[in-house]
C-alpha cells in the first residue's frame, strides 16, 4: 500500500531513523578503513543501538542486543573452534554486526568466522586498512545520542501540544489531526472489534488504508499480542499500535499506518498519543460509544451533503462496520430521535446500520440489509418499534425507500430528509403511516422544494398579509390546523381545546383579516398553499 506523508503539507519532518549497519559503513571514517562485507549482506539494515569494542572471546555475555562489535580478533587467532563460537555467541546475543580489523592476528578474512556468520545471518565486515576503533566509536555514539535526544524532545513536544488541546476543550478530531501531523502518516483509532472510530492524515493516504482495512486489521492485530494498559507493538513496515484503556480495561487501539521513522520513535509517538486520547476521554466524560457516534455522524453528514462522492466514502463505511457488499440500503430520518436508544433497538432487532444525529438535531439512520431480506417489512417493523418503544415516541419516520446501489444512498438520505421536513410542522394533525415516503407528503413536499423561490415567498406574504401584519400567531395556528384536517371544524376545535362557537368566531376573524371565504375551495386552497410555503420558509 502506498501512503503519502502528511508532513509534505506541514513542513514537519520526523527524526531520522536509528543508524543501520549499512549507514555506519558509509561514514567517512569507516570508508577510510576500506570495509568489505564478507557475510550477512542481506541483514545490513539492522539498527545499531551501540558500538562496542571487545577482544574477549566470551563477549556475547556482555551484550544486550543491537551492538556493532569491533575487534581485531587477537585472542581468537589459531583457534578455529573459538572463532566459530565467538560468532555464534554474537548471534545469540542479537548483535547487529561484527567488524574485524585485519592485521597481525588475521591478515586475511578468517574463513571459519565468515562461514559461521553466513550461517547465522550475522553481518560480518572486515577492514583492510588499520583503523582507530576509538574514532568510529565516538562518531557513532554521538550520532546515536543525538537521535535519542531528538526522539525524547519529540515525545515531550507531542505531549505538550496534545495536553494543550485537551485543556482547551478541543474535540477528538483535532487531537487526531495533531497526532497525524507529528507522526507524518495516517492515524486510525478503533474499538476492540476493529471498527474505525476516527482517522486523520492526508485524505488520499487515509483512503488507501481504509480501502484495505479488513486485511490491515487482521495483519496488525493478528501479529501483535494483546496487552493491557497502553502498551503496543510494531507489525513491521511502520505499522505501529498502542492500546487505549486504563484501570486494567482495554477499550480501543491507536494505529500509526506506515510511520517512516524508526520503530522506537514511532512507538514513543504512539504511546504519547494513546495517553492523550485516554486523558481526553476521561476529562471530557465521553465514552467509546460517543466516539463511534461521532464517526457515524461524520460519515452520514458527508453522504447527505454530497460534497464527497459516495464511491470515495465506501471505504469509510466498511471500516466503520457497515456491511456494504451486495446489500440493500434503507435511508431513514427521524426528527428528535435518541441515537443511543435507536442503536440499542437496532441491536435488539439484529439490523446492521449507522445512526447519527446531524447538525440540526435530525437523526439519520442507514440500515444495511441482506438482499434476500424483506426491506419494506423490516423497515415498517423497525419504525413501529421506534415510535412506540421510547426511542422516538410518536416521531415521524421518513424514508426514501430501499436502495441497492451504494451510489444512490446520498440521494436517498436527502429525499428522506426532505420527507421528514415536509411533515414536521403538521405531523400531529395528519393521518400518517408508520413510515412516511415521498408519495405521502403530496403538496407539502412540492412546497418544501420551492420554498426558497422568491415568487413563492412573495405569494405567501401577499396571501397571509392580514395575519402576518397583525402578528396573530394564535389565529395562524387555528388556520394551520383547520386546513391540515381538511377543514374539519370538530377536529380543529378538539385539537385546540375550544368550543365550536369559539372556533367559529376565530375562523370568522381569520377570513376578515385575509379577505377570503374559506368555504370556497379555490380560495381555501390558495391560503393553504401560502401557509405551507410560509411554514417551510420559517422552518
Amino acid at each position: 500500500m502506498t501512503t503519502t506523508s502528511a508532513s509534505r503539507h506541514t513542513g514537519w519532518q520526523p527524526p531520522e531513523p536509528a543508524l543501520s549497519v549499512r549507514q555506519v559503513l558509509t561514514l567517512e571514517r569507516v570508508l577510510a578503513g576500506e570495509p568489505e562485507v564478507v557475510a550477512g549482506a542481506g541483514q545490513l539494515d539492522r539498527p545499531v543501538r551501540w558500538v562496542h569494542v571487545a577482544e574477549a572471546a566470551d563477549v556475547g555475555v556482555m551484550l544486550s542486543g543491537g551492538e556493532m562489535v569491533l575487534t581485531t580478533g587477537v585472542l581468537l587467532a589459531g583457534d578455529e573452534a573459538a572463532q566459530a563460537e565467538y560468532v555464534r555467541s554474537l548471534h545469540r546475543a542479537e548483535a547487529a554486526a561484527v567488524v574485524l580489523g585485519l592485521g597481525r592476528a588475521f591478515p586475511t578474512t578468517p574463513e571459519v568466522m565468515r562461514r559461521a556468520a553466513e550461517r547465522c545471518g550475522l553481518p560480518m565486515v572486515v577492514l583492510h586498512r588499520p583503523f582507530p576503533f576509538a574514532e568510529l566509536t565516538e562518531e557513532v555514539q554521538s550520532r546515536l545520542v543525538r537521535r535519542k535526544f531528538a526522539a525524547i524532545s519529540l515525545s515531550e513536544s507531542v505531549r505538550t501540544d496534545l495536553t494543550g488541546l485537551i485543556t482547551s476543550g478541543a474535540p477528538l478530531q483535532r487531537l487526531l489531526d495533531e497526532i497525524a501531523r507529528h507522526s507524518g502518516c495516517p492515524v486510525v483509532v478503533t474499538n476492540l472489534a476493529h471498527r474505525v472510530l476516527g482517522t486523520a492524515g492526508e485524505r488520499s493516504a487515509v483512503d488507501d488504508v481504509l480501502r484495505d482495512w479488513e486485511r490491515i486489521a487482521r495483519q496488525a492485530w493478528g501479529y501483535l499480542p494483546g496487552r493491557s494498559g497502553t502498551g503496543g507493538g510494531t507489525a513491521g513496515d511502520g505499522w505501529i499500535q498502542a492500546e487505549l484503556g486504563g484501570r486494567g480495561e482495554r477499550w480501543g487501539r491507536l494505529l500509526l499506518c506506515g510511520h517512516r521513522g524508526d520503530s522506537a520513535t514511532g512507538q514513543l509517538l504512539a504511546d504519547r498519543a494513546a495517553e492523550a486520547l485516554v486523558l481526553h476521554r476521561m476529562l471530557g466524560g465521553t465514552s467509546v460509544h460517543s466516539w463511534e457516534e461521532q464517526s457515524a455522524q461524520s460519515l452520514l453528514t458527508d453522504l447527505v451533503s454530497g460534497v464527497v462522492p459516495a464511491r470515495q466514502l465506501l471505504p469509510r463505511a466498511r471500516a466503520a462496520g457497515l456491511p456494504v457488499n451486495r446489500r440493500t440500503f434503507v435511508p431513514l430520518v427521524v426528527p428528535g430521535g435518541d441515537p443511543v436508544q435507536v442503536e440499542r433497538l437496532l441491536r435488539v432487532l439484529g439490523l446492521p446500520g449507522l445512526v447519527a444525529e446531524l447538525a440540526d438535531g435530525v437523526l439519520a439512520v442507514l440500515l444495511s440489509l441482506a438482499r434476500d431480506q424483506q426491506a419494506e417489512a423490516l423497515t415498517a417493523h423497525f419504525a413501529a418499534r421506534l415510535r412506540t418503544g421510547g426511542a422516538a415516541e410518536g416521531a415521524v419516520v421518513a424514508t426514501a425507500g430501499p436502495r441497492t446501489a451504494w451510489d444512490d444512498v446520498p440521494a436517498g438520505l436527502r429525499e428522506a430528509r426532505h420527507v421528514a421536513d415536509a411533515v414536521a410542522d403538521s405531523a400531529a394533525v395528519l393521518d400518517l403511516p408508520a413510515v412516511v415516503r415521498l408519495k405521502d407528503v403530496h403538496l407539502r413536499g412540492l412546497i418544501r422544494l420551492l420554498r426558497d423561490d422568491p415568487q413563492v415567498q412573495s405569494f405567501a406574504e401577499r396571501e397571509l398579509d392580514g395575519l402576518l401584519r397583525e402578528a396573530e400567531p394564535e389565529l395562524l395556528n387555528v388556520l394551520r390546523t383547520y386546513l391540515a384536517t381538511g377543514r374539519n371544524k370538530s377536529r380543529t376545535a378538539q385539537l385546540h381545546h375550544v368550543s365550536r362557537p369559539a372556533l367559529y368566531r376565530r375562523l370568522e376573524a381569520i377570513q376578515t383579516r385575509l379577505g377570503v371565504d374559506l368555504d370556497d375551495f379555490e380560495q381555501a386552497a390558495s391560503v393553504h398553499i401560502a401557509l405551507l410555503a410560509h411554514d417551510a420558509q420559517q422552518g
